[in-house]
């Protein structure tokens, strides 16, 4: 199988002198990872690389950690970097496969139509002993205009209404024990467990070494032994909206309709007053 959205460090190599491709580091870390990915960023990157903080462009003005941001915040600062309209973006992060995909989600909710993910990220890039450089990159400002997908992003009460109503289902990339209530949250003040009705798939059953899973019969199966219908839409979750991107990067690869990402998750669901459920997954 080969994903449309990905592309391999040989394509990028091949290209880092072309003015209309751009890396884009978006590595970001669990809170109790003990890792930054902006100081790693500073640290070294692929050459050319501009970082996306994905805390930093985000609306910050729920309190929930690194939501969508505007799409005139998106704009203004994708221009900054450097990243206008016809530009082809490659996100990447420092973990191979984790918060790419987000960023990668983001860039496709506003509109961006050529942006792809790092297949096996930095890490793949390092292990083939290619070029890297430090300090922040800079490139000429240019304009992107936003153009959102409406209804990429899910609410608390979209994703009660697809459970309520079954016009979609409801799948979380946390890890098992989380989702089931047997493991702490990495964020304080949260609930354990899992939304009712929901669907388990950790994102890491989709990756391995750093990629995503690149044989087609074994990424499906993993999403039919979770209890996911293919054929029917799909909504992504997890715990702050990273790794939900995970899911719907290999729900799009399979042809599958990824029908919206939870983007509060359980960072949203979790410290509020809804509906708790703990143990395995009864859809």
């Amino acid at each position: 199988m080969t994903n449309p959205h990905l592309v391999s460090t040989d394509w990028l190599a091949e290209r880092l002198d072309d003015p209309n491709v751009i890396a884009v580091d978006g590595s970001w870390h669990l809170p109790d990872a003990g890792r930054d990915g902006r100081s790693e960023y500073l640290e070294r990157h692929i050459p050319g690389a501009v970082f996306f903080d994905i805390n930093a462009i985000a609306d910050t003005s729920s309190g929930l950690p690194h939501m969508l941001p505007s799409p005139e915040l998106f704009a203004s600062e994708v221009g900054k970097l450097g990243v206008g309209d016809g530009t082809t973006v490659v996100v990447y992060d420092g973990s191979g496969l984790f918060a790419a995909p987000r960023v990668w989600w983001t860039f496709r909710t506003m509109g961006a139509e050529k942006v792809f993910v790092l297949d096996g990220g930095f890490p793949k890039w390092l292990a083939e002993g290619r070029p890297t450089e430090s300090g922040a990159a800079e490139r000429a400002p240019r304009a992107f205009t936003p153009r959102p997908k409406l209804g990429a992003a899910k609410s608390a009460d979209d994703v009660s209404a697809a459970l309520e109503t079954g016009a979609a289902q409801v799948v979380d990339a946390r890890p098992a024990a989380r989702f089931r209530g047997e493991a702490p949250e990495p964020r304080p003040d949260l609930a354990s467990g899992h939304i009712p009705g929901s669907l388990n798939l950790p994102s890491s059953t989709l990756v391995r070494d750093g990629k995503l899973i690149d044989d087609e019969a074994e990424l499906r199966r993993a999403f039919e032994e979770a209890g996911v219908d293919l054929s029917k839409p799909i909504v992504t979750t997890c715990g702050s909206g990273v790794s939900a991107a995970i899911l719907a990067l290999g729900l799009e690869g399979l042809g599958a309709r990824a029908d919206g990402l939870y983007d509060g998750s359980w960072a949203d669901w979790g410290a509020g007053e809804r509906p708790v459920a703990t143990g395995p997954a009864r859809p």
